[in-house]
Parts: structure tokens; sequence; C-alpha cells
């Protein structure tokens, strides 16, 4: 059984992945009417063997692949060939999965230092002469 490594510990069993192939739109000529060459995963997130960590981070996320009721669905027709259309589907569902795993560094909040506050307001001081000399002078 053949498995896909998202990170050094989650991997997914290509079992859980379902693909259908239909036909692509665009260009192609007449390959476009005969062969399905556009790849379409759907990967079911709850049923899955992925940690809960991951399943919870990937059902938060604001998504257009993540549907509604948890399946992640990646369409790839960028190709005319359907197995390097399956390919860059494959490698869209490894970095989408993979970016649920990862967790963003929190911010920590900085103050101006003395030195930018004075450089500040002397720029606008300055740029506040500048405007003055551009006025009609009161008689």
């Amino acid at each position: 059984m053949n498995t896909i490594k998202i990170s050094q510990r989650v991997a997914v069993p290509e079992s859980e992945l379902e693909w259908q192939f239909i036909r692509s739109s665009g260009a192609g000529g007449q390959n476009v009417n005969k062969v399905a060459t556009a790849a379409q995963l759907i990967f079911d997130i709850q049923s899955s063997s992925l940690p809960d960590f991951y399943k919870q981070r990937l059902l938060s996320k604001s998504d257009h692949r993540i549907t509604q009721s948890g399946k992640i669905i990646i369409k790839s027709q960028a190709t005319r060939s359907q197995a390097h259309n399956r390919e860059l589907a494959l490698e869209q569902f490894i970095e989408l999965v993979a970016s649920a795993g990862k967790v963003q560094k929190r911010r920590i909040a900085t103050k101006p230092s003395k030195a930018s506050k004075k450089r500040r307001i002397e720029k606008k001081k300055k740029r506040g002469d500048t405007k003055s000399l551009r006025q009609k002078p009161l008689v």
C-alpha cells in the first residue's frame, strides 16, 4: 500500500484519495472532446487517517478547495496529459495539507523608538513649512 508523505511524521494512504478523470476545458483541439485529461482529486477530511490537529486546521481554513461537507476537491487541467495533471493535483494536495501543519509565529508588539518618533515629527514640521511657503502672503 502506497502512502503520500505530507511531513516527516504525517503520511496519507493513497487509498484515501479518490480520483476522477473528466474532460478538460480550454486548448487541445479535438483531444478536448475525446480524452478525459483533467484530473480531479477528492479527499474526505473527516474519514481520513490524518491527526486531529490537521483535520481541525484544514476544516477551519477558508480555502475554495475545501467544501462545506469537509472534502478537499482539487481539479487540475493545466496540461494535455492526464498523468501530468494527476501529479499537479497531488502536489497541490500535499501543499494544502502541509500548510495546515505549520503554526505561525506569534507577533511580538513593538513600540517605535524615541529617535524614530523625533524623525517623524521633524519630517512633519518640514513638510508643513514647505506648504506654508506656498500660501499667498497675507496683506
